[in-house]
C-alpha cells in the first residue's frame, strides 16, 4: 500500500525511489521534449503565417466569454487555441524528461537541473505569450516569445545531447584553436537569430489581419544584415570543416560539421529563395524550421569537440563480462555518437 503523504509531498521522488528508467528511455524522454519544442516553434510560426495571432483575442481565456475557441472564431481561434493546447503537450514531453532524469541510477544532478530548467522556460514562455496577445502583437513581446522559445530549444537540445553521454569531467578531442573557432560560430549564429527576430518584426507577416504594428527598422536593410551573417557563419563552419580535417580530428565533430553545413546551405537556399519571391508563407515556415535545426546543429557540434565517456547504464553494459574481453573504449563509442 502506497504511502500517500509521500506520494502528495514529492511525487517524483517517491517515483524515483521505486523505478529506475533504461538509458533507451531517458533519451527517448529527452528527445520527445527536443522534438515538441522544435514542433511547438513552428506551429507559433503557422499561427503568424495564417494571421492567426489574434484569433483567441485574451489570455488565459481564448475569449472573454471562453475559455476555449468557438465556431463564431472560425478558423483563426481553432489554430491559435490548437497551438494553445500544444503547449500541454510540451508540458506532459518535459515532466516526463524531469521524471526520468531525476529515476535515472546513479542519480544525475546535472541532467535533472537541465530538465527542470525545461519547466520554468515553458512557464515564463507561456506567460510572455499572453503577454503578446494581450498587447495585441506587439512585434517586440513576438521577438521575445521567440527567443524564449529558442532558449527553451537549447536547453532541450543539450539535456537530449548530456543524456547520451556520461558526467565524467569532459575530455577535449580537439585542439584549442578548433573549439575557440567553434564558439565563435556558435556566438555568430546567436546573432543571426536576434536579427533574424528584427527581419520578422519589421516584415509584412504581423500575424493577423488587422493593422498590427512593425519595428521602425528598414525592412531591406536588416534583411540584407541577415543575409550578412549568415554567410559568415558559413564561412566559419567551412574553417570548423577544414581545419578538423587538416587535425585529423575524431570521426564524431567531423560528423557533426559535415551535418551542421548541410542545414546551412539548405536554409540559405529557402532564404534567397523566399527573399526573392515575397516571403510565401510556406517558405517562411521552412525557413523557420531550418533555423531550429541549425541552432540544434551549432549546439551538436559545441558538444562533439569533447567527451565525457559512456552514461552510467552503457558504462555497465561495456565492461568486461568474460576474463580477457576488451570493453569498448569510451572515446571511440562516444565519437561514434552512440
Amino acid at each position: 500500500m502506497p504511502n500517500l503523504l509521500e506520494v502528495v509531498r514529492n511525487p517524483i521522488a517517491y517515483i524515483a525511489a521505486r523505478w529506475t528508467p533504461t538509458q533507451r528511455t531517458l533519451q527517448r524522454a529527452s528527445f520527445t521534449a527536443l522534438a515538441v519544442s522544435v514542433l511547438i516553434v513552428v506551429t507559433g510560426g503557422a499561427v503568424r503565417l495564417t494571421g492567426s495571432g489574434l484569433g483567441c483575442d485574451t489570455w488565459p481565456k481564448c475569449s472573454s466569454e471562453s475559455l476555449v475557441a468557438t465556431s463564431e472564431m472560425g478558423v483563426h481561434g481553432a489554430i491559435e487555441f490548437g497551438n494553445r493546447m500544444l503547449t500541454w503537450v510540451l508540458s506532459a514531453a518535459v515532466g516526463w524528461t524531469i521524471v526520468t532524469a531525476r529515476a535515472a541510477k546513479p542519480r544525475r544532478r546535472g541532467l535533472t537541473r537541465l530538465a527542470w530548467s525545461q519547466f520554468w522556460l515553458v512557464m515564463a514562455n507561456g506567460v510572455i505569450g499572453g503577454v503578446t496577445v494581450l498587447t495585441e502583437l506587439n512585434p517586440y513581446t513576438v521577438a521575445g516569445h521567440f527567443l524564449l522559445a529558442s532558449a527553451l530549444l537549447t536547453v532541450t537540445t543539450l539535456t537530449w545531447l548530456r543524456a547520451r553521454e556520461g558526467d565524467e569531467g569532459p575530455r577535449p578531442l580537439v585542439g584549442t584553436p578548433i573549439k575557440r573557432l567553434a564558439w565563435v560560430l556558435a556566438g555568430f549564429t546567436v546573432a543571426l537569430l536576434v536579427v533574424g527576430t528584427t527581419v520578422t518584426g519589421s516584415g509584412p507577416h504581423a500575424g493577423d489581419s488587422s493593422d498590427v504594428p512593425r519595428m521602425p527598422i528598414d525592412w531591406e536593410s536588416v534583411a540584407r544584415l541577415h543575409s550578412a551573417l549568415a554567410w559568415v557563419v558559413v564561412a566559419l563552419g567551412l574553417a570548423v570543416w577544414l581545419l578538423l580535417r587538416l587535425v585529423d580530428a575524431p570521426a564524431g565533430p567531423r560528423a557533426r560539421t559535415r551535418e551542421l553545413l548541410l542545414v546551412f546551405v539548405a536554409q540559405g537556399v529557402i532564404g534567397y529563395v523566399q527573399y526573392f519571391t515575397d516571403l510565401p508563407e510556406v517558405l517562411v515556415a521552412l525557413h523557420l524550421l531550418g533555423s531550429t535545426l541549425a541552432w540544434v546543429a551549432v549546439l551538436r557540434l559545441l558538444l562533439s569537440v569533447r567527451e565525457r565517456g559512456l552514461p552510467p547504464a552503457r558504462k555497465a553494459d561495456a565492461r568486461p563480462t568474460v576474463p580477457g574481453q576488451t570493453a569498448e573504449p569510451e572515446s571511440e563509442a562516444v565519437a561514434a555518437g552512440r
